[in-house]
């Protein structure tokens, strides 16, 4: 029998003659043009792909050198040296009250703001009290309360600025204000130095005493009390409506429905937060419980969907096994497929959670946009959290809140990294190979 020739069965038609395929001749100059044009077209896509990362890790970098380059002037403050005679300023203050809890009322009572000011002007001429910050008396009642044998005699303290010779003195005010920063360098009675009170005070309509603490906080109590509701009831729903739920109409409702609350709007979420824990159960408002209870109701959705996914991913020959040796189904649950499933679950909290600590919209519509001057000491006391913070300086006209607003985005960040950083890390300690 030759080749490309069909045998012949007795009782059948005549058999078809089918032409022996030759192999292909790629050396034949349309073949080489076509594997020409072939990696041409790979080429092509690689580049646009590497041109892709470069340009999105360009307009990264173009981000971080503009938040730190605007933002690195907030964490430093300039101090001017003041030269104050206690026994002078005539203070009417018993030393006994410095040891009480009145002793901030006691100093304030006393005349220290008036004795700060007059200070200034005996220093540095009839305008010296402009060239202080506000609240320099603070400073000052700060270092007297530190040490009380200050009033005994004559003492030179540093206080802060005032919010125009700060920033003349980091070479962005106006020629006058620049014109007396040198001066006072050449007097030796002017320093720049780390400003550690932005990162312990709280907020202030003075830029130069205004703080990121109280905000940092509130949002540190905000995103425990979100992660200790969305979390578990997130985690438990998706083992329950992957493991144990029948399916039916009212699952797939359920379903259908988690899916929708991950694209609602956040401020949707905001205006149920307002409706039922303000006007309804008449919890605190601009607390940090009820910005967790809303940014919770938010989040949850995101953990659900990432759950069950991870859950699916287990595989089927995990849970057989695990009943084969005796297993009930809830130990199979329990003991072996979350353990598994776990860092895929982590990973859908780190973005649900990192999608609740950026969020302002809903916390506006709850009253979180408060004037909050000092720290929160429990989750039902007023607060406010860093996202709001900064979109309250950044309305502020007052050149001093600019680069506290950058400074601010900067500690956002590195909060968020922090916490980023330690869900990775227990993403990738609970992580298992199969």
């Amino acid at each position: 029998m030759s080749d490309g020739v069909a045998p012949i069965v007795p009782g059948t038609a005549a058999p078809v003659t089918v032409p022996a395929r030759m192999p292909t001749d790629w050396q034949t100059a349309s073949r080489q043009t076509r594997i020409r044009r072939r990696y041409a077209a790979e080429a092509r896509f690689r580049l646009m792909g590497l041109f892709a990362v470069v340009m999105s890790a360009g307009f990264l970098a173009i981000l971080l050198f503009t938040m730190i380059s605007n933002g690195i002037g907030g964490f430093a403050q300039t101090r001017i040296a003041l030269p104050i005679d206690f026994p002078r300023a005539g203070l009417t203050l018993d030393q006994a009250r410095l040891k009480g809890p009145g002793a901030d009322l006691a100093l304030a009572g006393a005349g220290l703001p008036e004795a700060t000011q007059a200070a200034a002007i005996v220093a540095y001429g009839p305008d010296g009290d402009k060239l202080l910050s506000d609240g320099a008396w603070l400073r000052v009642r700060d270092q007297v309360k530190a040490n009380p044998a200050l009033l005994r005699g004559r003492a030179t303290l540093w206080v802060p600025a005032a919010d125009t010779i700060d920033i003349a003195a980091k070479h962005d005010g106006a020629p006058a204000d620049e014109a007396i920063v040198a001066k006072l360098k050449a007097m030796g009675a002017l320093s720049t130095g780390f400003n550690a009170f932005f990162l312990t005070a709280s907020d202030s309509t003075d830029p130069t005493m205004a703080g990121i603490w109280g905000a940092l906080k509130g949002s540190i109590f905000t995103m425990v009390v979100t992660l200790l509701i969305a979390f578990p009831v997130g985690v438990l729903s998706a083992l329950y409506l992957e493991e144990y739920a029948t399916r039916n109409r009212f699952t797939d409702l359920i379903e259908v429905s988690i899916n929708n609350l991950a694209a609602v709007p956040s401020i949707i979420f905001g205006l149920l937060g307002l409706a039922v824990f303000l006007n309804t159960f008449h919890l605190p408002r601009s607390a940090a419980l009820v910005g967790g209870l809303t940014l919770a109701l938010m989040t949850m959705p995101v953990i659900v969907i990432a759950s069950r996914n991870a859950i699916k991913a287990v595989p089927p020959s995990i849970r057989d096994a695990a009943l084969g040796v005796g297993a009930s189904p809830i130990q199979v649950v329990f003991h072996h497929v979350l353990p598994l499933a776990l860092p895929g679950i982590l990973t859908g909290t780190i973005i649900g959670m990192a999608r609740a600590l950026g969020e302002t919209a809903p916390l506006l519509m709850i009253g979180m946009r408060a004037f909050i001057s000092a720290p929160p000491d429990r989750l039902s006391d007023p607060a406010t959290v860093l996202p709001v913070q900064i979109f309250l300086w950044s309305d502020q006209v007052n050149r001093g809140f600019v680069e506290k607003t950058s400074a601010a985005i900067i500690v956002l960040l590195v909060f968020l990294l922090a916490m980023n950083g330690v869900a990775i890390y227990l993403r990738n300690k609970f992580e298992t190979r199969w």
